[in-house]
């Protein structure tokens, strides 16, 4: 059975998740540690729960969920997953965080390319991968049908959606991506957004208020 941990990191504020189960096996997920002691804070916990990370996963690579990746693939010796959409996303990020203060050293490892309906396997379990674009234009999220959860990145939120101004945004595409992809799910879905608590599909339904009809 898959555990959910989430850590708030760097001052983006951005949701890393960490997946295990009782294999001690674990997925790291848009690691936005930026400072020494967030990424000890995530290795901590791996160690204290005895923690093997096998796997990088990147729902998107805005600077504020790809913060840690370089530090991750390092520690852990791992490389990244992610959409192939999001490749220019990922070189274009170290220039966004000095736009914004916050210099970082990209990954420059090699890049493995997840598309909608691969499967991520950890043991007996698994997430499968749904391409949900328009807050960045290779959007994917980890969907597990069995405990009813699924890690959406920047795409909805509480009661809200992802932005679509940064480059390669669609508004249109965004809307079309909750409706199609994310609100066919279960209304009991949980959703671990990339910023701020989680929801539910039912209640993002009944209150959103960027998702009409």
């Amino acid at each position: 059975m898959l555990q959910v941990k989430v850590f708030v990191f760097s001052p983006i504020q951005e949701n890393t998740y960490l997946v295990y189960n009782e294999t001690g096996d674990a997925l790291i997920i848009d690691p936005g540690c930026y400072f020494g002691a967030e990424q000890e804070q995530l290795q901590q916990f791996c160690t204290d729960k005895s923690l093997t990370p096998v796997q990088l996963l990147n729902t998107h690579c805005h600077l504020d969920h790809v913060f840690g990746n370089k530090w991750v693939a390092k520690t852990y010796g791992l490389e990244l997953y992610t959409h192939p959409n999001e490749q220019k996303v990922l070189e274009f990020a170290p220039i966004s965080g000095q736009k914004w203060g916050l210099p970082f050293e990209n990954y420059q490892g090699p890049i493995h390319f997840l598309h909608e309906g691969d499967t991520i396997h950890l043991g007996n379990d698994k997430l499968t991968v749904i391409e949900a674009p328009g807050h960045s234009p290779g959007s994917i999220c980890f969907y597990c049908a069995a405990q009813n959860f699924i890690i959406s990145g920047d795409v909805l939120f509480r009661e809200s959606i992802g932005r679509t101004d940064l480059p390669g945004g669609d508004h249109e595409t965004l809307l079309k991506s909750i409706r199609k992809k994310l609100y066919s799910l279960p209304d009991e879905t949980v959703v671990y957004s990339g910023h701020g608590m989680p929801t539910k599909i039912g209640h993002e339904k009944q209150h959103n208020p960027f998702i009409q009809g």
